[in-house]
């Protein structure tokens, strides 16, 4: 959060709010983006498919017409594609093409091709433009007595994901002319 936040600030300067003209200046920003889309999955599961053909995968005998679920989430936690899969770290995204926008099949959180989400250009402006104002408007504390170690980020179980129980932070304005 505070590299993230760091590089707001100094690019926005004592401007009030963050504008959409100011999203291309935010490079560990999107990184950070990205690795919270690679950990935490929004749908784990892909729009089913059916096979065109008998196939085989991982060993197993796929039949012509068999629906076929995609598990995006375990493929963006397969230690075979990512090093520390479980960890939180947005500098594995430094200088490694891999993007989000359903070419390479490691990193899925919009899913692909024909059924990738129509919605990915202007959700992600969004992300962006949401997550720097609040980095730029607000600094972030744990409550009083919290440590980092009690906040859970246990997902609930749904078609997408979620926290199982609530984040709480307490946000404190920052003052414009400092």
């Amino acid at each position: 959060m505070k590299g993230a936040q760091e590089e707001v600030r100094r690019a926005i300067g004592k401007k009030e709010r963050v504008e959409e003209s100011d999203l291309h200046q935010y490079h560990y920003l999107k990184l950070v983006i990205k690795e919270a889309l690679r950990l935490h999955h929004p749908t784990p599961l892909l729009v089913p498919r059916e096979t065109i053909e008998k196939c085989t995968i991982g060993g197993y005998q796929i039949l012509l017409k068999t629906r076929v679920f995609v598990n995006a989430r375990a493929i963006a936690m397969d230690p075979k594609y990512w090093d520390n899969p479980e960890e939180f770290w947005p500098d594995r995204f430094l200088n490694n093409p891999i993007d989000f926008r359903g070419q390479d099949l490691e990193f899925l959180p919009f899913r692909f091709g024909r059924r990738g989400c129509p919605g990915l250009n202007f959700s992600m402006v969004v992300i962006e433009l949401t997550l720097a104002n609040l980095l730029h408007c607000f600094d972030w504390q744990l409550p009083h007595g919290m440590k980092r170690e009690d906040v859970d980020m246990e997902e609930a179980v749904g078609i997408t994901m979620h926290k199982k129980t609530h984040l709480c932070l307490v946000a404190i304005a920052k003052a414009y002319n400092a």
